[in-house]
């Protein structure tokens, strides 16, 4: 029986790269994401690509930030397939302020509490969600995304270094709470990636022409290189591995 996957901001970046090479390898997936009208063709284009090579794919264009978007996105899971059940889950939701503490613009109580919420505390919304409502598989793998931010600061990235220390917290305790029902939670420190996301750091060209020169391999990572790791990570021969930040960045963070 085919394994599925549960993919939190699957359409760009890591979260698609990932979505491509579980797909490869025959793995249903169950895709959220948040796009503007103008871009869904495009989007919906690729997922048919993947989808015609065997698996299948659903998509749900939706907030999964958002405590009632959560519950209601489950319902909508169970409607689609009553017998349905998830083997991995994939937190990949980049959406934060990237505003600098100081200034006329700095950051507010608000931003922080949007930035921890979104790209934190709802990997932990997730998978009560999940597992109150018998969705999680046993064995099942819970996997997300954090940063070099968690320990290294650069401007404009407090809110979200912030939340990346929330996310791999709640990643920890999962790791240990959920252990006796057979789900294992890691998180995966991915190397600098020129992605949407981190486009949007300031001064993101001078980091990445910088770390680009420093790093031992002589380039950066690329998303293809973190979705090795997800589809690694989702292996039979991975189930061992619990509670733990996994580097994948080529050893740009050791220099």
């Amino acid at each position: 029986m085919k394994k599925t996957a549960l993919i939190l901001g699957g359409s760009k970046g890591l979260g698609w790269a990932s979505a491509q090479k579980l797909a490869k390898h025959d793995w249903n997936l169950i895709i959220i994401h948040r796009d503007p009208k103008n871009q869904l063709d495009q989007f919906y284009a690729e997922v048919k690509l993947l989808e015609d090579s065997g698996c299948k794919i659903t998509t749900y264009n939706k907030d999964a930030t958002k405590s009632e978007s959560i519950q209601k996105l489950i319902k909508e899971f169970q409607n689609e397939n009553s017998n349905l059940k998830i083997d991995l889950v994939l937190h990949s939701i980049a959406k934060g302020s990237m505003k600098s503490m100081h200034g006329e613009q700095k950051l507010s109580n608000l931003d922080f509490s949007i930035t921890i919420q979104a790209m934190g505390y709802s990997l932990y919304e997730w998978v009560d969600a999940l597992f109150t409502s018998k969705l999680l598989n046993n064995p099942s793998r819970i996997l997300a995304f954090t940063s070099e931010g968690n320990q290294k600061a650069w401007a404009g990235y407090a809110a979200v270094s912030s939340a990346k220390g929330v996310l791999e917290a709640i990643s920890r305790n999962i790791a240990i709470e959920f252990a006796v029902h057979g789900i294992t939670s890691n998180c995966i420190q991915a190397g600098l990636t020129l992605t949407e996301a981190f486009k949007k750091i300031p001064n993101s060209e001078k980091l990445a022409e910088f770390r680009q020169k420093q790093h031992p391999l002589g380039r950066l990572t690329q998303p293809e290189d973190v979705a090795n790791v997800v589809y690694m990570l989702s292996l039979p021969e991975a189930s061992w591995i619990n509670g733990s930040i996994i580097k994948v960045d080529g050893g740009e963070s050791i220099i």
